[in-house]
């Protein structure tokens, strides 16, 4: 058995689309080529917007499309302890905060002049750093302070790999571009469990022992964070692989509120699951960003 070990973590927050179906296939079929592994981790910790039939949806789509996987299931829902303690090991080291600002408030905020902040930056400005944790209210956000967490890891440039399609090769962090284009992300919300989704992935990965990380090239900018935490909690570092991704006639990537592309509907529709296999490769974007 190959040690490679890789994984499709869908939410079920919606109906899978045939994005969904060719990052699936795009995995099971990687892991199938090196003789490894592909799990099923079902990332449900948004409580306010997960639906049981949609998790169903999600067995039965990923089933007929002929994909198998390992049981048990993980389910993030089942694991909130252990996203608490990777928050709470963050925050003895100094390097989280309380975030009371609203999407609004950033908005505001992000649209004023800074220094330093590009024209429409989205980037958090940290309004609320330098907020103690003994201050956080019910629903607030706990960010992480970047700075402070780049300055507890000086020293030799941190690295992965990543194989492709288009940005194949060996990467280092950037601290400078993180702080322009990244920020203080968010680790955890009150309001929708003990870990948003950059913390959850990266204690979940290294806990499934994946050591190939295969996903659509939209999470390509979460890799840099995604890595630092991974240096922060003293975890194993896989390799990534960014696959293009399949789009509309107007170019544009697909949401779960595009029911027409859902996976369900082909089926409906009568195509068999090569035909949904040719579909997503004639759909899929053959320019990478």
């Amino acid at each position: 058995m190959s040690g490679f070990v890789t994984r499709f973590a869908p939410s079920p927050t919606g109906l899978l689309h045939l994005g969904h179906g060719f990052s699936a296939m795009t995995a099971w079929e990687a892991a199938k080529s090196a003789g490894g592994t592909c799990l099923l981790r079902i990332e449900d910790t948004d409580a306010t917007r997960v639906r049981p039939e949609y998790e169903a949806a999600i067995y039965e789509d990923l089933a007929w499309l002929g994909l198998t996987w390992p049981e048990p299931v993980w389910r993030q829902s089942d694991r909130l302890d252990v996203y608490a303690a990777a928050l709470d090991r963050l925050g003895r080291l100094g390097l989280t905060y309380p975030c009371r600002c609203t999407r609004a408030d950033i908005r505001a905020a992000v649209a004023a002049p800074q220094e330093g902040a590009g024209p429409g930056s989205a980037v958090y400005p940290g309004t609320c750093r330098g907020r103690v944790l003994a201050e956080a209210g019910q629903g607030e956000a706990i960010r992480l302070d970047l700075s402070r967490a780049l300055a507890l890891l000086d020293g030799p440039a941190l690295t992965w790999t990543e194989t492709g399609p288009a940005h194949a090769g060996t990467h280092a962090l950037d601290p400078g571009a993180m702080r322009r284009e990244i920020g203080d992300v968010v680790l955890a919300r009150k309001d929708i469990g003990a870990a948003a989704y950059h913390l959850s992935v990266v204690v979940d990965d290294a806990a499934q022992g994946i050591t190939h990380v295969v996903r659509g090239e939209d999470l390509l900018d979460a890799t840099p964070i995604h890595r630092l935490l991974q240096a922060l909690l003293e975890l194993p570092v896989p390799v990534w692989h960014h696959h293009a991704l399949v789009r509309d006639a107007g170019g544009k990537r697909l949401a779960k509120r595009d029911d027409a592309r859902a996976i369900r509907e082909y089926r409906k529709a009568g195509l068999t699951p090569e035909d949904v296999r040719r579909l997503a490769h004639t759909l899929r974007a053959d320019e990478p960003r």
